[in-house]
């Protein structure tokens, strides 16, 4: 646990310091490390046998938790934009 919390203090430590140069590239990095970070997050699922065995009784529950997070993160960012979109058209910038 004070390993990941101490790497996270270290990835911010790391971005105060390099905050004023340019990381055109940073962007695809992060992508690559997030789909590798889901691919072997899939793969350890896929291997524990007891995930495995109760994925019918897990699939309903896990199917309405997801509906609910995706529509809500959605409806949240559309919130957002038409909140700050608002008030640009109201200061006269599009």
């Amino acid at each position: 646990m004070f390993i990941v919390i101490g790497i996270m203090f270290m990835g911010i430590l790391l971005g105060f310091l390099l905050r004023q140069q340019k990381l055109s590239d940073i962007h695809r990095i992060i992508t690559v490390l997030i789909w590798l970070l889901l691919f072997l997050l899939g793969i350890d699922v896929g291997g524990n046998q007891k995930i495995i065995q109760g994925l019918h009784t897990l699939g309903m529950e896990a199917l309405a938790i997801t509906l609910a997070a995706v529509l809500g993160s959605a409806m949240a960012a559309w919130a957002l934009w038409y909140t700050l979109y608002k008030k640009k058209n109201k200061e006269g910038r599009i």
